[in-house]
């Protein structure tokens, strides 16, 4: 009898260990803090020198396209006593160290080490100068994985609540996108669905078009940003007669052509504004070559907040197109496997 309760003891727990590492993430804490802030992990007197100067050059520059000035990321600066419990489940830390014991310099990415779901950054050196060296040459990665973080937390959230009343306008596109809790389709045309969400104080709007692939030009900023004028004047109203949506070209846009899920894409940023009227924004578009399809599929998410920071309205929009999916993308993965082939 003894022998028969002992098995089952260790089966009973075997099994909760087994359940609890199938889904480890609901035993771990998760994050705390905003949208946006990094805590950095460094001593004082190294935060007020060259080595902080330096981080905050990068983690605090400018986010760009945006019609007011906004850093990238709201640093919090805690010396490494104080790094206790309160500040190990931030959303996003960077953890530097900076001693003559240490071999050689280096940039760790980790994840999850104190909550969930977090993005640690470990930077090792032996000298400011080496810490200089390793950072600079890491920046952009660094950038990226902080970014790529504040963007998965918020698809993350999107999957769970999402809306199922913009899915049907969504399937007459044929495309997949994960839309969160309060987005209402505001239109629909040939080929063209725009969905918004309003507050008495914001609107965020998130537009879905396709048009044929007819060549490489397609992926030209001039191509699309006509593209893009001609579509929303024809389908984006502004508030007074004979108003409409179109793209603020006194300034400058970027745009950075890139693989996304496998298929050609290119991603612009800019300012929107409306012929006709006062209001004003920014944008961020994701264009994607469908190519079983022969059509270009764009994700247009903008944002009108006049008297708020825009640059967390506008990375929630961003975290929407991100979420762009095609139902033939296994049609387009045998495609674009050929031409690799043939190249």
């Amino acid at each position: 009898m003894k022998r028969i309760s002992l098995i089952f003891f260790v089966f009973v727990s075997l099994s909760l260990i087994l359940s609890s590492c199938k889904d480890d993430t609901k035993l771990r804490k998760k994050v705390t803090g905003k949208a946006g802030e990094v805590v950095v992990v460094i001593p004082k007197e190294t935060w007020d020198g060259n080595v902080g100067e330096t981080i905050r050059q990068t983690l605090a520059q400018p986010q760009i396209s945006l019609p007011q000035a906004e850093p990238l990321f709201d640093l919090i600066s805690v010396p490494p006593a104080a790094f206790k419990e309160i500040f190990k489940t931030s959303r996003n830390i960077v953890n530097v160290r900076i001693s003559p014991s240490i071999d050689s310099a280096k940039v760790e990415f980790k994840k999850d080490i104190w909550a969930w779901p977090q993005a640690v950054v470990n930077i090792s050196a032996k000298s400011s100068e080496d810490f200089d060296q390793v950072f600079n040459a890491n920046s952009s990665r660094i950038v990226a994985y902080l970014l790529k973080a504040e963007r998965d937390r918020l698809m993350g959230n999107y999957a769970k609540y999402s809306e199922k009343s913009v899915e049907p306008a969504l399937k007459k596109l044929n495309v997949d996108l994960t839309v969160p809790v309060g987005f209402k389709v505001a239109k629909e045309g040939t080929d063209f669905m725009w969905m918004r969400y309003d507050t008495p104080e914001i609107m965020q709007g998130v537009a879905v078009y396709s048009f044929p692939y007819t060549s490489d030009s397609t992926f030209t900023e001039s191509y699309l940003l006509a593209k893009r004028d001609s579509v929303l004047e024809k389908y984006i109203e502004g508030p007074s007669s004979g108003s409409y949506m179109v793209t603020e070209h006194r300034l400058p846009v970027t745009m950075n052509v890139f693989s996304y899920k496998n298929n050609y894409a290119a991603e612009i940023r800019g300012l929107w504004r409306v012929e006709h009227d006062f209001m004003g924004g920014p944008f961020v578009s994701l264009a994607v070559l469908d190519a079983s399809n022969n059509r270009i599929v764009v994700a247009d998410g903008f944002v009108y907040a006049p008297r708020f920071d825009k640059r967390n309205y506008l990375r929630q929009v961003e975290a929407m197109l991100y979420s762009l999916k095609f139902p033939d993308q296994a049609k387009n993965d045998k495609i674009n496997s050929q031409i690799n082939m043939g190249n």
